[in-house]
């Protein structure tokens, strides 16, 4: 269901309903998760207002996350109470583990590369688009139109699973291998990933965090979703590369220990706030 003014669904109004839907499963995966609790939609309206949702949208993302399967609702009297579905309990448990395990990883590389070698016909732009996309998804970056990398060899599967989704596997390889002594590899990291344009988004992140501070639960409250809401992107956006291959002072170890340091700080009271407003819900 799209935001519909007469017959014309403008590109900004596109906009607001995903960004409501959006903020909608962070709050479902901060709050509504962890206990399991149903939640009544007059509870997630008045959230979502102090999130610059207008009500409309709100009720909006409601009905096409309950379309996707992912809440139920039930009536008691006039109001309706929603609880999340076994697909939705998976869908956020892991998107979870995703944001919070990115913010703790650092782990330990063994030199080693994953290299993906896709044959895609030259003609086929919309089949090569979405291979870059959901590669990029896996965490692989491209150093030319075929070749594709990584230094988590643990991403092979999720690789094999694109492929065979787009229909590429046959006609593709995959190789682990470590670097000879021709080329440097953190040159080959920037070949592969525009580095300036994560690290800037990282900047971005720690300048806008930075100046919140929030005085009251409630503000605690808003402060924490917009927190999760603005670190659940990163996961996307940065491929998670070893310490060895970042340029020196990399901004993303200060932005996750930021992360961990104001959810650890503001969590308390947003929990407090949220059952507050859940009994006034």
């Amino acid at each position: 269901m799209e935001l519909v003014e007469g017959p014309v669904v403008t590109r900004r109004q596109e906009l607001g309903a995903a960004s409501a839907r959006s903020l909608l499963l962070t709050v479902l995966g901060e709050f509504v998760l962890p206990s399991g609790a149903p939640v009544w939609t007059a509870t997630l309206i008045d959230l979502l207002a102090d999130l610059d949702v207008a009500e409309k949208a709100a009720r909006q993302a409601i009905m096409r996350t309950a379309d996707s399967g992912w809440i139920a609702g039930s009536r008691v009297g006039r109001e309706t109470r929603w609880s999340l579905t076994e697909a939705g309990t998976a869908l956020l448990r892991e998107g979870t583990e995703r944001i919070y395990g990115f913010a703790a990883e650092d782990r330990a590389w063994d030199g080693r590369w994953l290299v993906l070698a896709v044959g895609v016909p030259e003609n086929a732009r919309p089949l090569r688009q979405r291979l870059r996309t959901q590669l990029g998804w896996a965490g692989l970056g491209s150093i030319d139109t075929t070749t594709w990398v990584t230094p988590r060899i643990d991403r092979e599967q999720a690789a094999r699973r694109v492929l065979e989704d787009l229909g590429l596997l046959s006609g593709s390889w995959s190789f682990v291998a470590e670097a000879g002594v021709v080329g440097d590899e953190r040159s080959l990291t920037r070949t592969a990933w525009d580095l300036d344009a994560i690290e800037g988004r990282y900047e971005d992140f720690l300048e806008l965090v930075g100046t919140r501070r929030p005085r009251t639960d409630r503000q605690a409250l808003v402060a924490q979703v917009r927190l999760v809401q603005e670190w659940r992107r990163f996961p996307l956006l940065d491929p998670g590369l070893p310490r060895e291959l970042l340029p020196p002072r990399w901004s993303g170890n200060r932005a996750a220990e930021v992360f961990r340091e104001r959810h650890a700080a503001w969590a308390p009271r947003a929990q407090t706030a949220w059952r507050e407003l859940s009994r006034d819900g």
